[in-house]
């Protein structure tokens, strides 16, 4: 027997109280679409009342049909000395068209009393004539118990009879709260039982990372017997965030038994696909360490792990990265022993050679004491195996460069590239213009190349990172950039270093021409070179 586990995204809502995210009514629609596509059973949108973007998100959604997920629209009890029919917050509740209403009440007597300024029974009443209107609108109604946790260890009485007055004016489900995140797993698993045991209704669980522990409070609910989940994609939300629901889903589905989550496996081979999504759609930087779906979970850098890894994943693997939709990934570095070399470089056909895997082991050693790192730039590591290999022959050639930026009409910077090249046989010079000096040669270097290499319109420019590697030399230091570029067929990093930051951008910046036009020929979607 299996115990399925509702999914309550919150990611619209409570995510996006968190510091720095922000999101547009569409960036709101396409996440909705995403979760729905990827198995959620519940998406909270957030406060119809609070801002016209809520507002016209539940009109808009509404269209949209989702296949599976239901919306939510949240909300909080009635106001004091007002009926609930003539709460503006109700009546914006009920405009919304959400099929699911989500109210917040106040489970603590100090809560009631000092921030609400209410008497204890009429915060009582406000909860049960709050759920039991809407239950009569024919809503569902999930009741979220705010400050639960420390609600009931203060004056555990009053706490249930709010969580009782919830459930018996017909709440589906009522979520114990942990909102200030400082409850310990141990109070999180006693508390969920006793609830469990005394309520009439199903219990869930929605946890603040306050402590580091919303993830582990979330699962000690879950055994204490409760059947939802609240929490973000990606833990983001108010303060240190919330429950992160890609860990919570990915532990649920495969390292617990007895649960059920999602769909099917193959919603959960999707998680690293929507915390990306999510991570993109709010313009934020993705979190490399992040469990289960971060680039680096998988990610294996030293000799020794690389070895044993190559002979069984499960060396240093807890699970198979393609279970949640994620790849493992051999880093080069001063700490790599050939194992890492032969992994990375097995395209090459160079396995046995080991007096060109011990070259190449140099070169790489040779190079991070420059300051290179390859971990984030395969790209250019691909093309460095090539080089020591003698195998590499550059599909153009740089005779020169010139940039220049001066301010124009009204203070505007105008900058301006110039590139002189050699294709095969041809020479061009091209001028162009940019948003910048790296923007400039980019345009100039297309310009230059188009004609010949039609292929690098499907080129694009994703991220552009500055390092200072020894910031003790001053304005004379050297930088370390990264660029990460992509086509229709995936991502790729590669990396510049020099004193001069145009200069080491221009580095980085062919690299990924080059990488682009050897990945088209091997892929053969071209013809080969002009000999």
């Amino acid at each position: 027997m299996t115990t399925k586990i509702q999914i309550y995204d919150t990611t619209l809502r409570d995510g996006s109280q968190g510091e720095g995210v922000h999101f547009s009514l569409h960036d709101k629609l396409m996440i909705a679409k995403k979760l729905d596509q990827c198995g959620f059973d519940y998406i909270e949108g957030g406060y119809p009342l609070s801002n016209a973007k809520d507002a016209e998100f539940f009109q808009r959604v509404h269209e949209m049909q989702l296949e599976h997920a239901k919306v939510c629209a949240f909300g909080m009890t009635r106001r004091r000395g007002m009926k609930a029919a003539d709460d503006p917050g109700m009546k914006a509740l009920l405009e919304s068209k959400a099929p699911v209403m989500t109210i917040v009440g106040k489970t603590s007597d100090f809560h009631a009393v000092n921030v609400l300024g209410v008497s204890l029974e009429e915060n009582i009443a406000m909860i049960r004539e709050t759920v039991a209107y809407l239950k009569e609108q024919g809503r569902e109604i999930i009741y979220d118990a705010e400050h639960c946790f420390d609600g009931w260890k203060a004056n555990p009485e009053y706490a249930l009879l709010t969580l009782q007055a919830a459930a018996e004016a017909g709440a589906s489900m009522v979520v114990l709260c942990d909102t200030n995140g400082g409850t310990m797993p141990e109070e999180i698993a006693e508390l969920t039982k006793l609830a469990v045991k005394q309520l009439p209704v199903p219990v869930g669980i929605h946890c603040h990372n306050d402590c580091d522990l919303a993830e582990a409070n979330s699962l000690a609910g879950v055994d204490a017997g409760a059947i939802q989940v609240q929490g973000t994609i990606n833990g983001i939300g108010e303060r240190c965030g919330n429950a992160d629901l890609i860990s919570v889903v990915a532990n649920l589905a495969l390292k617990k038994k007895g649960y059920e989550v999602l769909r099917s496996t193959h919603d959960i081979g999707r998680l690293t696909e929507i915390s990306r999504f999510v991570y993109e759609t709010a313009n934020m930087s993705i979190r490399n360490n992040q469990p289960f779906v971060g680039q680096s979970a998988f990610a294996h850098k030293g000799g020794m792990h690389v070895h044993a890894v190559a002979k069984a994943a499960e060396s240093y693997e807890h699970i198979h990265p393609e279970k949640v939709g994620n790849e493992r990934r051999f880093l080069v570095s001063e700490l790599s022993g050939r194992s890492n070399i032969m992994l990375l470089a097995d395209k090459h056909d160079i396995k046995k050679d080991k007096e060109l895997m011990g070259e190449i082991l140099n070169r790489v050693v040779e190079l991070e004491n420059q300051g290179y790192q390859f971990e984030a730039a395969e790209a250019s590591f691909d093309l460095l195996v090539k080089k020591v290999a003698g195998t590499y022959r550059p599909w153009f050639e740089r005779l020169r460069y010139h940039v220049n930026t001066e301010v124009g009409v009204e203070g505007k910077l105008l900058t301006e590239a110039t590139v002189k090249m050699k294709i095969f046989d041809t020479i061009r010079h091209e001028v162009a213009e940019g948003n910048g000096p790296v923007n400039a040669l980019d345009a100039a270097l297309r310009k230059g190349l188009a004609e010949d290499f039609p292929a690098l319109e499907k080129l694009k420019l994703l991220d552009y990172k500055v390092r200072v590697i020894n910031s003790g030399d001053g304005t004379t230091a050297r930088v370390r950039v990264i660029i990460e570029s992509g086509d229709q067929d995936g991502d790729w990093g590669t990396i510049g270093v020099h004193e001069n930051i145009i200069e080491a951008s221009w580095q980085a910046l062919v690299d990924s021409f080059e990488y682009k036009l050897y990945k088209d020929e091997d892929q053969k979607l071209r013809p080969k070179r002009k000999e």
